[in-house]
């Protein structure tokens, strides 16, 4: 397990773009970056990338179904 100094190192560059998406803005940079990971890791679930890509995926989902409402 990592330690705190050292999951801080690695946190900060990712801490302004994998956060919870509060408003629009926030969900389109989401859906942008997965949509970038998804033309990489394709549904290669060994790529080293595909478990960001599901998170990802699930904060997105879980926007959607806060703030969109279904057809």
């Amino acid at each position: 397990m990592l330690s705190v100094d050292e999951t801080q190192k690695l946190w900060q560059p990712l801490s302004h773009q994998l956060v919870i998406p509060r408003d629009e803005a926030t969900y389109q940079q989401l859906v942008e970056w997965l949509d970038r990971l998804i033309d990489e890791v394709g549904e290669n679930e060994q790529h080293p990338l595909a478990l960001l890509m599901e998170i990802i995926g699930f904060l997105i989902e879980q926007y959607e179904n806060e703030n969109i409402p279904e057809l």
